[in-house]
């Protein structure tokens, strides 16, 4: 057999024959490139099909022509990708979903594996996670200026490493690219149907030029978009459930008890810590912008510079309310499920509450990169690119304060509290107030506490990659050689600064008068979280108080001042004396080599190619956290526990780790005819611990509670997440634009990252609770006194409190234990399988067609949500290390495209999946958090009025779905989220 040699006339024929079948300038930037400025003399005519049967063609042709396992999005037309969200987009790719916030696609999760486990690249460059996370949220990215999502599943030697799960590269515009003039300019408004103190409709525009000059050897483009986005978020939720063993349990009267626990029930009973009901009001804001020049000095040069930006402001305001729930003594009856979940509970003490929040968050994106090709010879050519990329998010961009706010109103003047879940979709809390209702009047609310929080982060990432390529001139069966080296230093970190809880505490004593009547507006909870239903109860009791936020801190700062309140004086400012302030960072250096080969041959007539490779790295990582030290725990009765720290400068505390990795990858691809293709793929992939578990040093919860007094500390030599991966998948392109595949992968992943909880002393730190004077109280009292009753009688017992009104602990006070997780590499190795279904088929010239996929994961990487159920004590649970994010998904896309109008109606499915582990105020067994199944239903309709004109319609989420969570089992409610539907009216002018 005579050997296909990789060269630039192969090439050109190459890129003809895609174009013929209406594949314009998708195949390759670098590719592309180099055939424009390889033959000047020589001109391909472009004939230039677009929509969206086009770009599912190109697509599929990608996919087929590409070695190892790739799934390409292209765009429909220039400046239309198929979705206004790049998320959303994915989610269309066979074993991609989304995770959503905001009600619009936001990270994604890829074969089961969540979005820390997956790498974004720009134009086959390293980007950097969003803010203080690898994490990179799409949502704050536009769509215009892109003109293809890359998606690799399987390990490649020359991408960046990182993307265990997949590497997702987006592509965008370059002049060079499709040379000549063109422009297109848009504009569209968006209805938000829950928006309701915005505006009903907000704009977006965007624009996009691109014109080559001196034939073809110098080019630009620009891309410009900015959208607004104005809509309410309706929420219920629980901030974490509370395991209480048997012997926690208050003994009570038989008829206050119902026990439903079967035999395999766990030793105890889950109650949740609080329940939570709010209405948020959005705006948001996104401004997106690509600038790209090109100029070939000569024909075998080409310098690109290019720099892209991104920028989004989202304010918050919202109101919430609810109850906070304490245990032991406070329980007057309750009732159990069969697995020892509260259906039912009747609590007394603590308080109802009403809190107005405010945020104003901005991100902000950007990266320049500047990039030579040099073709050496006609065999060699050389590329030098360098970028210098960073994202920023920070919290503290509102006019009025320089972080988040929360002022907190209400009353402790109850006499008990329901929580009721035995029917509906979110659980009821009604209170009954001493004033004989359950409505607590205006008069009698007080101001509880308030706190602010300032936390901004920063990723970094600055990447120098020189890459090398040779062509095998000879007949021979190596085609093609690259070569490359890189060095990234990325760094990623972020402070904290929180003034704690202050303007007054507990209600005593009372500062109603400060707050009239007046500020306080009363609200029915008519058509609140109306998508859900909830029995016969009105839903978060019926009713909830609003307040201007302008107004209480107005008044908190003429009142609740430091004349007053001595220390715990009212400010918005998180920096003000006594704030607690930390800050970490790491930073990894890291050093990488790559070498790959590829091959054409046959083996028994059938034509087979083999790319194999490998990378190396390296990687130093240092990391510097700003501590604060811990002294003691004081009390101000209630659930008020408050860790005082040592006054002065924090420490910072510097630790260093390393480690290196091997990856080797094989791909084989045969055609074993003219429409079906065979492919096997292995390789190494790794994904770097989390920010979280390599900062080192150690932190204690701020505010604290018996029964949940929780540390955490780093662990900087943590080894990567290292996946070895199998692929094995058949595909049928039967038809032009349709094709139909099956495949399967495994990943056999090591070095799981687990977390360990040791119950310890630090110090000589004491404990209040259950010292000899609480010990001394609960036996003066008798009964269950609730912990308000004991702070009074430890008073009457002789205890006093300090000028803040705080009781202090003893010299006799037992140590008090802290529950300490530290993050380590477990010696299991887990496996994820699964299978990939995926169809697209065109009806003819009808103009119809359809596309569907799904995929199907299993692995031993589910948490174990009975293990509590096989010990006695949450102390004996072992650590346990799941996958967040593995789930079943699919999709399903249905279209019709003739003449000037074209019709989508796509449906995105994605089955339960875990969230995490550990809970906002869950108790130290570290509980899960789950998502419900989810389904959104979205469409899109084209009509060209001429070549240049086109007006359009998008509906997203019209079948008005929500977002679901809870803890263990489907009764432990978390939460329940509701945002509407979105329309979108445009239109489109184009010009080539």
């Amino acid at each position: 057999m005579k050997q296909s040699k990789y060269s630039k006339k192969r090439l050109a024929t190459c890129i003809s024959a895609i174009l013929a079948t209406g594949l314009t300038h998708q195949l390759s930037a670098a590719e592309v490139e180099q055939l424009t400025n390889a033959d000047k003399n020589s001109e391909i005519e472009i004939i230039e099909v677009t929509g969206i049967m086009s770009s599912l063609t190109r697509s599929m042709a990608l996919k087929r022509s590409a070695s190892g396992v790739m799934d390409v999005i292209s765009a429909e037309d220039m400046g239309k990708f198929p979705d206004t969200n790049l998320a959303e987009s994915l989610q269309r790719i066979t074993g991609v979903s989304v995770s959503r916030s905001n009600g619009e696609g936001s990270q994604i999760t890829v074969r089961g594996f969540g979005p820390d486990f997956n790498l974004i690249t720009l134009n086959g460059r390293q980007m950097p996670g969003t803010g203080n996370s690898r994490s990179y949220s799409l949502e704050n990215l536009s769509s215009d200026g892109v003109s293809s999502l890359e998606v690799h599943k399987t390990a490649r030697a020359e991408n960046p490493s990182g993307g265990l799960g997949a590497t997702v590269n987006i592509v965008t515009m370059k002049p060079f690219s499709s040379p000549g003039e063109k422009f297109v300019i848009s504009g569209k408004g968006i209805h938000d149907t829950s928006n309701v103190e915005g505006d009903d409709l907000t704009p977006e525009f965007s624009g996009m030029y691109s014109n080559t000059y001196e034939d073809d050897t110098f080019g630009f483009s620009i891309a410009f978009s900015h959208q607004e986005r104005d809509f309410q978020q309706q929420w219920a939720g629980i901030q974490g459930w509370q395991y209480q063993s048997n012997a926690q349990l208050p003994s009570l009267d038989a008829d206050k008890v119902v026990d439903n626990r079967d035999a395999n029930a766990a030793a105890g009973a889950f109650f949740p810590r609080n329940m939570g009901y709010g209405i948020t009001d959005v705006q948001r804001e996104r401004t997106n912008a690509n600038v790209t020049f090109q100029y070939a000095p000569i024909e075998s040069v080409i310098l690109t510079l290019d720099y892209t930006m991104g920028q989004s402001i989202t304010g918050n305001n919202g109101i919430s309310w609810g109850q906070w729930h304490d245990y032991g003594g406070n329980i007057k009856a309750y009732e159990l499920d069969e697995n020892g979940t509260v259906l039912f509970a009747d609590l007394a003490g603590n308080d109802g509450s009403y809190t107005a929040n405010r945020d104003t968050t901005e991100t902000n994106e950007k990266s320049i990169g500047f990039n030579i090709e040099w073709a050496a010879t006609d065999d060699i050519s050389v590329s030098f690119d360098y970028h210098n990329s960073e994202n920023k998010a920070d919290n503290g961009k509102d006019s009025g304060m320089d972080g988040t706010g929360s002022l907190v109103f209400g009353s402790d003047q109850l006499v008990s509290k329901h929580y009721d879940f035995r029917t509906g979709d979110i659980p009821q809390g009604t209170i009954f107030w001493k004033n004989g209702t359950t409505t607590l009047s205006p008069g009698e609310m007080d101001s509880h506490f308030s706190q602010f929080i300032h936390s901004p982060g920063k990723s970094e990432i600055e990447q120098l990659q020189i890459d090398g390529a040779w062509e095998n001139p000879n007949d021979s069966s190596l085609i093609s050689v690259k070569v490359g080296l890189a060095r990234t230093e990325q760094s990623i970190g972020g402070s904290s600064a929180w003034s704690g809880l202050i303007g007054g505490f507990l209600f005593n004593p009372n500062y109603s008068a400060a707050f009239p009547d007046g500020m306080f507006e009363y609200n029915t909870t008519d058509s609140f979280l109306d998508q859900f239903s909830n029995g016969d109860n009105a839903m978060g009791a019926g009713y909830y108080y609003s307040f201007d936020f302008d107004e209480a801190v107005a008044r908190s700062e003429a009142f609740l001042n430091s004349d007053l309140l001595g220390d715990d004086y009212f400010s918005t400012d998180p920096y003000r004396d006594g704030s607690v302030i930390t800050q970490g960072s790491v930073d990894e250096d890291t050093t990488s080599i790559y070498a790959s080969s590829f091959w054409e041959f046959e083996i028994a007539d059938f034509p087979v190619q083999v790319n194999v490779g490998f990378r190396y790295e390296e990687t130093d990582v240092t990391s510097n956290v700003l501590q604060p030290i811990p002294t003691e725990v004081w009390w101000k009765g209630g659930s008020e526990w408050h860790t005082q720290y040592q006054s002065g400068d924090n420490t910072i505390l510097s630790l260093e780790g390393k480690h290196d990795v091997f990856l080797p990858m094989l791909d084989a691809k045969v055609d074993l005819t003219e429409d079906l293709v065979a492919r096997a793929s292995w390789g190494k992939t790794i994904t770097r611990a989390p920010l979280g578990n390599l900062a080192g040093g150690r932190s204690l919860g701020a505010s604290t509670r018996p029964n949940s007094r929780i540390g955490s500390e780093g662990n900087t030599n943590l080894l990567p997440y290292e996946a070895t991966n199998f692929d094995l998948s058949l595909e049928y392109y039967y038809a032009e634009g349709s094709y139909a595949a099956v495949g399967y992968f495994r990943k056999d992943v090591e070095n799981f990252i687990s977390s360990q909880t040791v119950t310890t002393s630090i110090d000589d730190m004491r404990e209040i609770y259950q010292g000899a004077r609480w010990n001394q109280a609960v036996a003066d009292l008798g009964g269950s006194p609730t912990n308000d009753e004991i702070f009074a009688q430890m008073q009457l017992n002789g205890a006093t409190l300090n000028e803040q009104g705080y009781l202090t602990p003893a010299g006799d006070d037992p140590l008090m234990q802290w529950d300490i997780t530290r993050p380590f590499n477990t010696p299991d190795n887990k496996v994820v399988d699964g299978f990939e279904l995926a169809i697209q088929h065109f009806f003819g010239d009808t103009g119809f067609g359809f596309g569907a996929n799904a995929t199907f994961v299993d692995g031993d990487v589910e948490f174990d949500v009975d293990d509590i159920t096989k010990v006695d004590s949450v102390s004996e649970l072992e650590p346990q290390t799941p996958l967040t994010g593995l789930s079943d998904s699919a999709n399903f896309q249905l279209f019709y495209e003739k003449e000037a109008l074209s019709v989508k109606v796509t449906y995105a499915w994605r089955d339960e999946y875990l969230i995490g582990v550990g809970q906002a105020q869950g108790s130290s067994d570290n509980p899960p958090q789950f998502a419900k199944e989810f389904g959104q239903v979205d469409m899109s309709i084209n009509y060209d009025i001429d070549d240049n004109f086109t007006v359009f319609f998008e509906g997203l989420n019209l079948n008005n779905e929500t977002e679901q969570g809870f803890g263990r089992y489907e009764e432990q409610f978390l939460f329940a989220r509701q945002y509407g539907s979105r329309y979108t009216l445009g239109m489109r002018y184009s010009f080539k």
